[in-house]
C-alpha cells in the first residue's frame, strides 16, 4: 500500500479501515494492469491511465466514486448512490463484490 493512504487511514476506525482495504483488493483484482494508489486532492485514488475509481472513507462509510456506478443504479438499489453518482458503502453492510468488479473493471479498463 502506498505510504500516504497508509498514513491517511491512520485517523478511520478499524471497522472502515478495514471495509477500505477490502475495497481496495477488489479494485487490484478487478484490472489488467496493476493500478496506480497514490492520494489525490488529499483523497485516495487508483488511476489506469486518465481513469480513476477514488474511495473516499468516513468515520461509518465509504464512497466508491467509479464513472460506471451511475449505469449499475437499479442493481444497487440496497446501497445509497448520493447525487454525485457516488455510491456508499457502510461499516456492517454486505459489499456488493461482484458488482464492483465490474464496475471497476469498466471504470478503469
Amino acid at each position: 500500500m502506498n505510504e500516504q493512504v497508509k498514513e491517511y487511514l491512520e485517523k478511520y476506525p478499524s471497522e472502515i479501515v478495514d471495509l477500505f482495504n477490502s475495497l481496495r483488493h477488489i479494485v487490484f483484482d478487478s484490472v489488467l494492469s496493476e493500478p496506480k494508489e497514490t492520494l489525490w486532492a488529499k483523497l485516495p485514488s487508483y488511476y489506469v491511465g486518465e481513469s480513476f475509481v477514488r474511495l473516499i472513507p468516513f468515520k461509518d462509510h465509504i464512497n466508491v466514486e467509479a464513472k460506471a456506478i451511475t449505469e449499475y443504479k437499479e442493481e444497487l438499489s440496497e446501497y445509497k448512490v448520493t447525487p454525485k453518482g457516488m455510491l456508499q458503502i457502510f461499516g456492517g453492510q454486505n459489499i456488493p463484490v461482484d458488482m464492483l468488479k465490474r464496475i471497476f473493471a469498466e471504470t478503469l479498463n
